[in-house]
C-alpha cells in the first residue's frame, strides 16, 4: 500500500465538501484554453468576434444535450480563451418520453457526470482542432465548477456571462 508523501504535489479537489453531487443541480462551468491562448477569436469594441474555431467550440457546447440527454444548457459564452456556461444536470429525468435515457445514465454521482460532460466537450473541440489546425493541445487541465444554489446567484452569474466581452480588459482570464 502506498503511503502519503507530503513532498509530492497533490491535486486539489474542486468538489464542495459535504455537497450531495448525486442530486440534480445547476452548475456554472468555466473551461480555459491551454496557457490561456486566445484560440476562439477576439474582443472588438466589447463584442466577441468568434473565428472558425470559436464557432466550432460553440457548436460543440450546444451539442452537449445530444450526448447527455439528462442535461440542459442555459446562458453561455465562448470567449477568446475560455468558455463559461450553465449546465443543469438531471434536467430531463422525469416524464414518459425520458424513461429510456435513465437506463444509460451513469450510475455515479453528479460530480462524475459534470466531469464526463466537460471531458466530452473538450474531446469534441480537440478532435476538430487536430483535424483542422496545427494546434494539438487545446485545453488546460481540469475546469472550474460553481454550484448555483439560489436565484440571486444565478442572476448575478448570468449577467456576468452576458457582459463578459464588455469587461474583457479587466477579466481574470485576459492575457
Amino acid at each position: 500500500m502506498a503511503t502519503f508523501n507530503s513532498d509530492t504535489p497533490h491535486r486539489k479537489s474542486l468538489r464542495l465538501r459535504g455537497y450531495d453531487y448525486s442530486q440534480a443541480g445547476l452548475y456554472f462551468i468555466t473551461i480555459c484554453t491551454h496557457k490561456r491562448l486566445p484560440l476562439f477569436g477576439e474582443i472588438v469594441d466589447g463584442k466577441m468576434m468568434q473565428n472558425e474555431t470559436g464557432m466550432m467550440a460553440e457548436k460543440c457546447w450546444c451539442a452537449i444535450p445530444d450526448h447527455f440527454s439528462w442535461v440542459m444548457l442555459d446562458a453561455f459564452i465562448v470567449m477568446p480563451n475560455h468558455v463559461h456556461g450553465f449546465i443543469t444536470v438531471g434536467a430531463n429525468d422525469v416524464g414518459a418520453k425520458d424513461f429510456l435515457p435513465l437506463q444509460s445514465k451513469p450510475k455515479h454521482g453528479t460530480s462524475r457526470m459534470i466531469g464526463s460532460i466537460v471531458r466530452g466537450f473538450k474531446i469534441g473541440v480537440t478532435k476538430w482542432f487536430r483535424s483542422n489546425t496545427n494546434v494539438h493541445v487545446v485545453w488546460q487541465r481540469n475546469y472550474y465548477e460553481h454550484i448555483i444554489r439560489n436565484d440571486e446567484a444565478y442572476l448575478k452569474i448570468a449577467e456576468y456571462i452576458q457582459t463578459n466581452p464588455q469587461r474583457w480588459e479587466e477579466d481574470i482570464y485576459h492575457i
